[in-house]
Order: structure tokens, then C-alpha cells, then sequence
């Protein structure tokens, strides 16, 4: 892939219009649960997936019927829909002091190894956003033998946010 990291300055917001984002609308939760917790300076962000904005949903198991260029694509995605998920909650994302953690799953056939690269496509999103002193995070990715339906990719997150 690419060096990432934004050196821009301004606005989360002039570098969105810079990087030619348009962020979709945040996904409505399936289920009795939200999709973001504030508890003081943090923000748990529920897990997404890769919901384009038009609601196609990408699916299929990395390594059988997904590439994993395809995969760090939908990556890419589910970080678009965790940012949509950011900006509804604080307002606006330049309250965002710091990217602490991201926990990405992968849906993949057994032999896959290379989570991280695909899990990467959110990571560079987030460095691209909010440049590498708050986009640069501690960072989980994972295995799964079967994501909700059929999903490729499951990201959540946890922020650090200004008052």
C-alpha cells in the first residue's frame, strides 16, 4: 500500500475536502445495542462493517472469494462508516484529541495470515484523517471463522476526545 500519514494541517474537515472523503451517513445499530459510548474523554465506538454509502454490503471470506487487496478496501469502508459513527457522536471530528485502539476482525478461511494488511486499510484512513500524532493507535486484528452476515470486516474502535 501507500505512506498514509497526513502531514496537513487545519481542520479534520479541510483535510477530508483535501483527500476527496465524502463521509457517509452513520449505519443504524441491528440490534438493542448503541453505536457509541461516551464515559469521561472516551469514546467506544460499536463495531462496523463495510457498508457503502449507497448500502451494498461487501461480504465473502478472505482468502476464498475476497482478495485481500479487496479486503484492506473494505477496511477502508468500515473506517468511513466509524468516522460517520465519530462525527454524530462528538459533532464534529476535530474534538477527537486521539485514535486510541482499533480491534479489527477479518473474515478469512483458516490458512489466511495477513489480518494486519487488511485491517490496514482502516488504519491508513485514520492516519490520512487525523495525521499521525492522533491518528496513530494501538491496534488488534484478528481471525474470525464467520462474521454477521457474511461480512468481510469488523472494526471498533476507542477514542479520546476533547471536552
Amino acid at each position: 500500500m501507500h505512506d498514509p500519514i497526513s502531514r496537513a494541517t487545519g481542520s479534520v474537515q479541510d483535510r477530508l475536502r483535501a483527500l476527496k472523503i465524502e463521509l457517509p451517513s452513520p449505519p443504524a445499530p441491528v440490534g438493542s445495542f448503541v453505536p457509541h459510548v461516551r464515559e469521561g474523554n472516551l469514546l467506544f465506538l460499536s463495531g462496523q462493517g463495510p457498508t457503502r454509502a449507497d448500502g451494498f454490503l461487501h461480504q465473502g471470506r478472505v482468502g476464498d472469494d475476497v482478495t485481500p487487496e479487496e479486503a484492506y478496501d473494505h477496511a477502508r469502508v468500515t473506517g468511513l462508516n466509524l468516522l460517520a459513527v465519530m462525527q454524530e457522536a462528538l459533532g464534529s471530528l476535530d474534538r477527537v484529541r486521539r485514535v486510541v485502539k482499533l480491534f479489527g476482525m477479518v473474515n478469512a478461511v483458516p490458512e489466511f495470515g495477513a489480518h494486519p494488511q487488511v485491517i490496514n486499510g482502516c488504519s491508513d484512513l485514520f492516519l490520512a484523517v487525523f495525521g499521525a500524532e492522533k491518528g496513530r493507535h494501538a491496534r488488534s486484528a484478528v481471525g474470525m471463522a464467520s462474521l454477521p452476515n457474511r461480512i468481510t470486516v469488523e472494526i471498533e474502535a476507542v477514542v479520546a476526545v476533547e471536552d
